[in-house]
């Protein structure tokens, strides 16, 4: 054995039982122990005292004893090694390089490779808790070198279990750098096409609490079904492992089982003598048969024997031989745990039930501020110091500085945590570290961890503060100041703050956030293409704003919620007039236009006037009023487009495109063009996707009036490859239907036709049959009958 190999063990050993790996006077002293020097040769060489060096020495090969279980010295460290690497060729299946958390498992990797070589699209990992279920998929997803690896761990708790929707939203959004469409049948055609082109492991973790007693989806999560019939096509390139303790039966769906059995003797017994416990095979060969082989329990048991028996299994035998646990399963051995932590470290028992508060599944993990967050109100208590007892017992997985619960482990958890009075605090503490950890939105991942919060509140049943989660605003990368759910959906998951918001929205009592909670929901809806349930929303929330402002009185006291509500009620109001521009409702949405200068114009919410103004100037153009048109473009263009500062450019993006398409109305080419330019260099650099679709259309319509008709069709592509991601109708309809007039300019009529009858389609779902009017005279216009 050479001394790097040596080392390479030695090195390996240690890092395993201590999570820290030999430190550079470590080495060089094993280096030239190996190569036979004295002490005080070490010492000149190495610049040291030779008292320091023997010091050091001295600390090392007690260290080293320990892990060998037999005596280390200077002068025996060759020998000692030579008889360890011998006894590891006796043991079967032992390689000093293995992962010695993943031992007995070369069969299964086999029968995965063997399934997989058939075409298997979707393997069910089916086994008790603990059997190792997560760990044997997580290890070959690793073998194999999947181009991405995507995962989910289901909640324990049904009433806590993530919609599907919004966590294919944050696959394609995280994960494979996709939009996500506004229609869940869109987004799941976008990651079809992804894992059909990319070699994609996807782990589906702990998925029984989402079936019934048959083994069936329940009917509240029917949808998980869409994305595993997605998943089984025989056209993908992915791979999916489900692990359940229960069988799957959808008679309709492609599945292969595999039930996993717990390691065999040779393996607990490998990886018991790797931790430096001492045994006898008797005893050895009893706790392996009462626990069926269990890898969780394995690793429980060695972290108890190890901790709290001096690394003998025999004395911890002798002393719970006689207890009921030797009759009962693994849940049992978790909740005896439990019970032993308590009695002899109470610190690290109530922290171990309050981690039990975390989710660890949008985010997996957690980090050790997550941890200390839970016992900041304890005082003379060193957090580190519990931590470690935690790890020492294997009560918390743990890699690379993030930190996890095992599910059998969080479930006693979250069963203790809520017998215990602590539940509500623990929660609240929770929120506030994910809350105030949290100050920018810079990142998906930022939004996604200020979002936990939420369900923190929404265990706990406190809807008022999940509510202000929601709306607590933070800056964003570009320096404004969005509530958390606007960042969210902008960001792509609309889903998650849809399927949020509804969940608590009728149980908040606060009047402000109820409203505003409202207000967010018409834009979400209005998004994802369902504008009449958006109107029904935001006149709800000028409802209670109107009522609210109606029972005020104006003394200072009231100046502040004055201030909020009509903010509320303005903003609604230009909302709901967007929606009716989208429908071609016109005159309905001049109303509410109008409704806002009135209410805004020289207020503190004069914004809101100008962003109105600019509406109005548009409709005007499309009813054909141009000196209208013309007098508030040109009121309006200078205040929010050209400010020396820029100050307006972020806040009037949205608007300044719609100036722009005023003035393509108004044949004002040169204008229009300075306004979209401007725009769409904006859109890009911010990611504003809806915006740069809708002013690609505009830039499409002015390059068709300069007779550049290649421009113009490249153009009405892009933003209708855009709005299509996006799952933006009202806008794909648009651009479906100003390529149609673009092509009849071409006269390619053929095509003209096919897509203005697309526009038509897409405004029927929509619900709009003014737009649906507008297509058909333009169609007519053009010589076209649909």
């Amino acid at each position: 054995m050479s001394v790097e190999e040596a080392l390479a063990i030695i090195d390996g050993l240690v890092f395993a039982k201590t999570g820290k790996h030999l430190n550079n006077l470590q080495i060089d002293l094993l280096r030239q122990v190996w190569q036979g020097n004295r002490y005080s040769a070490i010492a000149e060489s190495l610049d040291y005292t030779e008292g320091h060096i023997k010091d050091m020495a001295s600390v090392l090969w007690k260290q080293l004893s320990e892990l060998f279980t037999e005596k280390v010295t200077k002068n025996n460290l060759r020998s000692v090694l030579a008889r360890w690497e011998g006894k590891q060729d006796n043991i079967p299946h032992c390689n000093v390089k293995n992962n010695y958390n993943f031992i007995g498992r070369e069969k299964a990797i086999d029968k995965l490779h063997f399934l997989t070589s058939k075409n298997a699209k979707i393997i069910v990992l089916q086994g008790e808790g603990g059997i190792g279920k997560t760990t044997l998929a997580q290890q070959y997803f690793q073998q194999e070198n999947f181009e991405v690896r995507l995962e989910v761990l289901m909640a324990k708790e049904s009433q806590n279990i993530t919609s599907i929707e919004s966590i294919v939203e944050e696959w394609l959004q995280k994960d494979l750098g996709e939009e996500t469409g506004k229609e869940f049948g869109v987004t799941l055609g976008r990651l079809k096409r992804q894992l059909e082109r990319r070699k994609i492991g996807i782990l589906i973790d702990n998925f029984e609490p989402i079936l019934d007693k048959d083994g069936k989806i329940v009917e509240a999560h029917r949808r998980y079904l869409e994305l595993l019939r997605v998943l089984a096509d025989w056209k993908v390139q992915s791979l999916t492992i489900i692990t359940s303790r229960d069988r799957l039966c959808e008679a309709d769906l492609n599945l292969n089982h595999y039930r996993l059995s717990g390691l065999d003797l040779a393996s607990w017994h490998e990886y018991i003598r790797y931790q430096s416990i001492s045994f006898s095979p008797t005893c050895l060969e009893t706790l392996h048969r009462i626990y069926g082989g269990n890898a969780k329990a394995m690793g429980i048991l060695c972290g108890t024997i190890q901790t709290d028996f001096d690394r003998d299994l025999d004395t911890y035998w002798r002393e719970n031989q006689d207890n009921p646990l030797v009759e009962i399963d693994l849940k049992n051995l978790v909740s005896s745990q439990f019970d032993r932590l308590q009695k002899l470290d109470l610190n690290a028992y109530n922290l171990l039930c309050r981690l039990g508060c975390y989710r660890y599944q949008e985010l997996s993990t957690i980090t050790k501020g997550a941890i200390f967050a839970l016992i900041e109100d304890s005082h003379n208590i060193n957090p580190q110091y519990l931590l470690e007892s935690l790890k020492n017992r294997s009560l918390i997985e743990h890699s690379q500085g993030k930190y996890w619960l095992h599910p059998m482990i969080r479930s006693e958890a979250i069963y203790r945590l809520r017998m215990s009075c602590e539940e509500t605090k623990v929660n609240r503490q929770a929120a506030e570290y994910w809350t105030n950890s949290i100050t920018n939105i810079e990142v998906l991942t930022d939004a996604i961890a200020a979002w936990e919060a939420f369900y923190h509140y929404v265990t706990i049943k406190d809807y008022e503060a999940a509510s202000r989660v929601v709306l607590k605003s933070r800056r964003d990368r570009w320096g404004r100041f969005l509530p958390l759910g606007t960042s969210l959906y902008r960001m792509g998951l609309l889903q998650l703050v849809l399927t949020g918001i509804t969940q608590i929205i009728e149980e908040v009592r606060d009047e402000r956030n109820y409203s505003e909670l409202h207000n967010l929901l018409g834009d979400l809806y209005w998004t994802s293409g369902k504008i009449r349930k958006a109107i029904e929303m935001q006149e709800k929330t000028l409802d209670t704003a109107s009522q609210f402002l109606d029972s005020l009185t104006v003394i200072p006291e009231n100046k502040r919620d004055i201030y909020y509500f009509k903010m509320l009620q303005v903003d609604s109001l230009l909302s709901l007039g967007l929606y009716h521009l989208d429908l071609w409702e016109l005159t309905a949405a001049t109303e509410y236009f109008n409704r806002v200068i009135d209410l805004a114009e020289n207020t503190p919410h004069h914004s809101w006037a100008e962003k109105a103004t600019v509406c109005l100037a548009l409709v005007a153009a499309h009813l054909g009023e141009k000196d209208k048109a013309i007098n508030l473009a040109e009121s309006i263009v200078d205040r929010i487009s050209f400010d020396t500062a820029n100050k307006y450019t972020g806040r009037f993006a949205y608007f300044l495109q719609l100036l722009g398409r005023t003035f393509l109305n108004l044949d004002n080419l040169e204008l229009a063009e300075v306004l979209l330019e401007r725009t769409i260099a904006f859109s890009q650099e911010s990611n504003y996707l809806q915006i740069e679709a809708k002013t690609l259309t505009s830039l499409a319509i002015a390059s068709r009036q300069k007779q550049d008709y290649q421009l113009a069709r490249v153009r009405h592509l892009q933003a209708i490859e855009i709005s299509y991601k996006l799952g933006a109708k009202c806008d794909l309809a648009e651009a479906y239907s100003q390529l149609g007039l673009t092509l009849v300019a071409m006269g390619e009529m053929k095509a003209a036709r096919k897509n203005f009858q697309r526009a038509i389609d897409l405004f029927q779902e929509i619900e709009a049959p003014k737009q649906i009017e507008r297509v058909l005279v333009i169609a007519a216009q053009s010589t076209l009958v649909l």
